[in-house]
């Protein structure tokens, strides 16, 4: 679908509340409360003591607490030892570096799309330059050291603690945002907005979903960073990147090989991060920036969600190695190169019909010229599925988890000669066993919460669309009957 002008229409009212998503206060508490318990579940359920889940879980009759504490690597000094000060002093420090990047490096300025206050905002853009930069000094320790890379091994050490302070920084940062929310005033001539999905007046619900629509703040030496689009693609992506090649390291110094399915998951997963820092202008565009305001939806989302639950394949191999072959990397990257084709064609032929509708390379697209003055394609990519690149989306999440195989494992003493075994350097043994298949829970977790995201994000654009469009979007739907799927969903 294309506007029929280049000119952006100005972002919704923000103060006008369009109701409840997320099963309302109650939905919006759940995962505030939820979530951080979930990736505690991941990072003790599936582990590098005993295995993957760990084995007191496949007994559940026979299950004990004190006996679950030991396979899982409860910290002996209990929930405390869940953060340290030094895990959190260098999380912080990550950030100020960050910070410090965005400042010091080269950066080009431009505009957002028109606010409903009729103003623009300005953004500074060098996100691609700060993770490339920061990626050169972490490939220098790699060659200087070898996988005793200071940084891999503190990574992997405190990955607890590391995950904890993260888990401080979203808290801690939404309620910031939440907290001076409530000093923006009509009329702010540094155009600060409230989000219409943050106004319900419900306080955990506004807490999760953020009240402001594009909260900035002001730091020394650093200046004004936009909170939102700046955490959006520098702290969580990069630190995604990181946290795989600190795996891979472990891979190293625990078994003395790198397999090439943890290579081939880091390679793509970095390669689909830079891409999107890459085009970081982009991000403009989307509907986090545009509709959504920030509270811990995205704060957890950037800082946590993204970094430690999108890595869990990596962390997975880090354990239990497996090997793919030539046959098995090639079906796994049929399967990528599919999903990115679908995802970069379909963007691209709607990207060129929204800015050139004479483009020859789209002048075939046919279209319903819409009462609002925007064009809706009905044809080419677009009159496949009305969201045929979330379908691109998606596949590309496949290759992620499918280096796993049928995942899951357990841990055995030096010694015990069990058959098929990865024998670790000193001497463990790694076998499938009565695990196998389970670990599936936690390695294709992404792959089954990536469809549940973009079918709800699905839903979001039909409701937007719907009133934005009124009948012309039912005649729209009419025509182009798919959703996500073609001939499915």
């Amino acid at each position: 679908m294309a506007p029929k002008s280049k000119k952006s229409e100005p972002a919704p009212s923000s103060h006008k509340f369009h109701g409840y998503e997320f099963g309302g206060p109650f939905g919006a508490a759940g995962i505030t409360f939820g979530l951080p318990i979930l990736c505690y579940v991941f990072t003790f359920g599936c582990n590098d003591v005993t295995g993957c889940p760990a084995p007191s879980l496949l007994s559940p009759k026979t299950l004990s607490v004190e006996q679950l504490k030991t396979e899982v690597g409860w910290p002996e000094d209990g929930v405390w030892g869940l953060a340290s000060w030094e895990a959190t002093g260098w999380t912080v420090a990550y950030y100020l570096f960050s910070a410090l990047l965005y400042r010091i490096l080269p950066a080009t300025e431009v505009e957002g799309t028109e606010l409903s206050t009729g103003g623009r905002l300005k953004y500074r853009f060098n996100a691609f330059s700060s993770a490339t930069f920061t990626l050169a000094i972490c490939l220098a320790g790699t060659v200087s050291m070898g996988a005793e890379f200071p940084l891999w091994t503190f990574i992997a050490e405190n990955y607890l603690q590391l995950l904890t302070a993260n888990i401080m920084i979203a808290y801690a940062l939404a309620t910031f945002v939440y907290v001076r929310s409530f000093s923006v005033k009509p009329g702010d001539p540094q155009h600060r907005l409230l989000a219409a999905g943050g106004c319900s007046g419900n306080m955990i619900y506004d807490f999760y979903i953020g009240r402001e629509l594009n909260p900035r703040v002001a730091l020394p030496v650093i200046g004004e960073i936009d909170i939102k689009e700046w955490m959006e693609l520098r702290p969580g992506m990069l630190g995604w990147i990181l946290l795989n090649c600190a795996f891979i390291a472990k891979q190293y110094r625990t078994f003395g090989f790198v397999s090439d399915s943890v290579v081939f998951i880091t390679v793509v997963q970095a390669i689909y991060v830079l891409d999107g820092i890459f085009m970081e202008p982009a991000i403009l565009t989307t509907i986090d920036i545009i509709n959504d305001g920030f509270g811990f939806m995205l704060s957890f989302g950037d800082l946590v969600w993204v970094p430690f639950v999108y890595s869990q394949q990596a962390r997975y191999l880090s354990t239990y190695p497996v090997t793919l072959g030539p046959l098995g990397l090639a079906g796994v990257s049929a399967i990528l190169l599919a999903g990115f084709s679908i995802f970069r064609l379909s963007n691209l032929q709607k990207n060129i019909f929204r800015t050139n509708p004479d483009d020859p390379r789209v002048a075939h697209i046919t279209y319903i010229q819409t009462k609002s003055g925007s064009r809706l394609m009905t044809s080419g990519w677009w009159g496949v599925a009305r969201h045929v690149n979330y379908l691109g989306d998606w596949l590309q999440s496949w290759p992620y988890a499918l280096p796993t195989g049928f995942a899951g494992y357990a841990i055995l003493s030096a010694g015990t000669g069990a058959e098929g075994a990865v024998k670790a350097l000193d001497g463990r043994e790694m076998v499938q066993g009565p695990a196998k298949y389970w670990g599936m829970l936690f390695t294709y977790f992404y792959v089954v919460y990536f469809a549940v995201l973009l079918v709800h994000r699905d839903g979001r654009d039909d409701e937007k669309c719907a009133n934005k469009y009124g009948e012309d979007w039912e005649k729209y739907k009419s025509i182009v009957k798919y959703k996500i799927v073609p001939g499915i969903y």
